[in-house]
C-alpha cells in the first residue's frame, strides 16, 4: 500500500488532534490502537471499519472481522504522522450514546465529570472508575471525546466497558441525578474528609477539571463536599490520581465487589 491510498484515509493525521476531534465525531467512527484495545471495542460491539497492521508483523489471533490492510512500517508512519510500534490499528464506527436516564437506572455509583478536557486524564479516569467499583460516568456538555485514540488507549480500553452519557443542560442536569435517588458528593479541597463522610446506597461522585476543580455552581448542587486530606502543603492531586482515590473509597465503603 502507499499512503495515498483511499483505504487508509481513516488514518490520516492521527497526530492532528484539532483535525481529529472535528473530524471523527462528525464521520461517526475513532481509531483504536493496539490489539488488546482493538479487542475490547470489538467485544463490546462497536461495528470495524478496517483493521491496519504492520506487514511484518503476523496476523494476530483474536483478530475481529472486518477489511484488514497491510502496510509498511514508513507507509503508517507517513499516513498516521507517528511511528505505530504497537503495530495494529483500527477504525471502529461509533454507537449512539446512551441518554443520562438510561446509564442512571443501571446504576448504584457513578462519576459525575465537569470540563474535563484532557484526553489522558480522561481514559485515566475512565481506567479508575472500571476497576474500582464504578458503574457509569456522565460527562458535561464540555468534557472531551472518551472515544479519541489517546483516551481509549490511557483507559485500556474500558472506555467501551463502562457506560457514559452527557449530562445537559449543567449544571443543572445534577438534579436529574439527585431525583434518581443518587446522594451527590461533590470533589474539593476544601471538603469534609471522604473518609469520615457516610457513604450508603447510591452514591455519585462529582469531579471537575485539572486546575481550577468543580465551578461553585457545580458544587452548589451537590449535597455533600467531600476532599482528600493533603501533607507538605500540597494542595491537591490530579484530577485522574483523585478520582481514582474517590473511586477506591466509594466503591469500598459501598461495599463494591
Amino acid at each position: 500500500m502507499t499512503p495515498d491510498d483511499p483505504r487508509l484515509s481513516d488514518y490520516i493525521g492521527l497526530t492532528d488532534a484539532a483535525r481529529r476531534l472535528k473530524l471523527e465525531p462528525e464521520k461517526g467512527f475513532f481509531i483504536a490502537e493496539s490489539l488488546q484495545v482493538v479487542q475490547r471495542a470489538a467485544a463490546a460491539g462497536y461495528p470495524v471499519r478496517s483493521i491496519l497492521i504492520a506487514e511484518n508483523r503476523e496476523i494476530p489471533e483474536g483478530l475481529p472481522d472486518g477489511p484488514l490492510y497491510r502496510a509498511s512500517y514508513d507507509v503508517l508512519e507517513a499516513v498516521t504522522g507517528f511511528h505505530v510500534h504497537r503495530g495494529i490499528l483500527a477504525s471502529f464506527g461509533r454507537l449512539p450514546v446512551r441518554e443520562a436516564a438510561e446509564v442512571l437506572a443501571g446504576a448504584e455509583r457513578i462519576l459525575v465529570l465537569e470540563d474535563i478536557n484532557n484526553h489522558t486524564n480522561l481514559g485515566a479516569v475512565f481506567r479508575s472508575a472500571a476497576g474500582l467499583g464504578m458503574d457509569a460516568v456522565l460527562l458535561n456538555p464540555t468534557c472531551c471525546d472518551p472515544l479519541y485514540r489517546r483516551s481509549v488507549r490511557v483507559s485500556m480500553g474500558e472506555v467501551f466497558a463502562l457506560p457514559y452519557a452527557y449530562l445537559e443542560p449543567f449544571p443543572a442536569g445534577i438534579e436529574q441525578v439527585r431525583a434518581a435517588g443518587f446522594r451527590v458528593l461533590a470533589m474539593t479541597p476544601a471538603g469534609r474528609d471522604l473518609a469520615e463522610v457516610e457513604v450508603h446506597g447510591r452514591t455519585a461522585l462529582l469531579l471537575g477539571a485539572e486546575g481550577p476543580g468543580l465551578t461553585e455552581e457545580a458544587m452548589a448542587a451537590s449535597d455533600v463536599r467531600v476532599g482528600l486530606p493533603m501533607q507538605r502543603g500540597v494542595d491537591s492531586l490530579n484530577i485522574a490520581a483523585a478520582a481514582a482515590v474517590g473511586c477506591w473509597v466509594v466503591g469500598r465503603r459501598a461495599g463494591a465487589r
